[in-house]
């Protein structure tokens, strides 16, 4: 079965879709189908990958985004999808390419939408005064156009189950157990920032304004106001950074800003090392990340506007607000034995493997493993 796979919004070097997307087209290969992802990027390439045929097309940069590209030519994407004649087509961004559905339709070309964004909570970032009806629309139009429509969690799908949509689908994502695992804890790496007694705490994550990373820094103020000798490691870029870095010197906090790691390895370990790590996106639809974090070893505080409680479960804590409680939630797991709290973080991540994932993806396509690794 070729599935071909089309998303925008992917960066080149980072970012929870490239995750997903490389993790999943692995696991369609493997299984014995024929994966094709066409992409945005500078320039236009064909190449074989570990995930399947990798096809980019070029499209601009989005301004103020931190590399997003997204393909903007339908003409050429239309004539690129009709040379590869997909028997099922997996579609990664409401927002550029829900076109799509009508194209595979036309063709009779099984088409499905995995929704990796909240419009409702989108919608809520511009004020409670702001109607949901128009992200309603666009939720009916989606589902209508589309054979499937694939949600990541419960959360993720409420604003489609509230329409009645009956072509709706949960499949949660996966983490790497092999890659993230609390064995990578380097204590030698704890003495680059911190004391001996310090608390070290993590936002790992795009530093733009959906993903509200003010919070973190309002966290850390929190803490230290109350005694706790913490310390915040910042792992990401973005358009907040140097407002952000302001801000910390401003205050006097002890921020330590990384950038984006481009290391595997340092990141891995950087997640097994610290003590806790905070996720306060509050319109997250899954969250990798704090999963990858889970399954290094460390427990996570999350927005409890977002769908992250689903996936930590009692592994972390779910806070609201734009600090204080996170502070609380900090304070609250480093009250638990600390064996206990990673063991617990691990054993949560562990119910994510990817291969779940794969297989609730497949059978969203209307295939299953089974059915092609049956003798013939």
């Amino acid at each position: 079965m070729r599935i071909v796979r089309v998303a925008n919004f992917v960066t080149p070097r980072s970012g929870g879709l490239r995750t997903a997307l490389r993790h999943l087209g692995a696991g369609y290969l493997a299984a014995g189908h024929e994966p094709v992802l066409v992409v945005p990027g500078a320039t236009e390439s064909d190449e074989m990958t570990d995930q399947g045929r990798v096809i980019t097309l070029p499209g601009p940069l989005v301004p103020g985004m931190g590399g997003y590209r997204v393909m903007l030519d339908r003409g050429r994407l239309s004539a690129t999808l009709a040379r590869l004649r997909p028997d099922s087509l997996e579609v990664s961004d409401r927002s550029t390419l829900r076109w799509l559905g009508r194209w595979a339709k036309r063709r009779g070309v099984r088409s499905m939408m995995v929704s990796h964004e909240s419009l409702d909570g989108l919608l809520r970032l511009f004020g409670p005064g702001v109607s949901r009806r128009a992200g309603d629309l666009i939720n009916a139009r989606t589902a209508a156009e589309h054979d499937q429509i694939v949600c990541t969690t419960q959360w993720a799908a409420q604003e489609f189950a509230r329409l009645g949509v009956r072509n709706l689908r949960q499949v949660p994502l996966g983490v790497d157990l092999e890659r993230f695992t609390p064995a990578n804890h380097d204590p030698r790496m704890r003495t680059l920032w911190s004391a001996p007694d310090d608390v070290l705490l993590l936002h790992c994550g795009r530093l733009s304004p959906e993903k509200k990373p003010q919070r973190s820094l309002a966290t850390l103020a929190a803490l230290r106001r109350s005694g706790v000798p913490a310390v915040l490691i910042v792992a990401g870029n973005g358009p907040m950074r140097t407002a952000l870095q302001s801000e910390a010197a401003d205050r006097g906090l002890p921020v330590r800003f990384l950038g984006h790691l481009t290391d595997h390895t340092k990141l891995a370990a950087l997640l097994a090392t610290v003590d806790v790590a905070i996720a306060p996106g509050p319109i997250e639809t899954f969250g990798l990340s704090a999963l990858e974090t889970l399954a290094s070893g460390t427990p996570v505080v999350v927005s409890s506007e977002s769908a992250l409680p689903e996936v930590i479960g009692t592994a972390g804590i779910a806070a609201p607000g734009e600090g204080p409680a996170y502070a609380d939630g900090v304070r609250t797991l480093l009250s638990r034995p600390e064996a206990t709290r990673r063991a617990q973080a691990r054993a949560q991540a562990e119910r994510f493997p990817w291969s779940s994932a794969v297989d609730g993806f497949l059978a969203a396509h209307h295939t299953s493993v089974a059915a092609v690794t049956q003798p013939q």
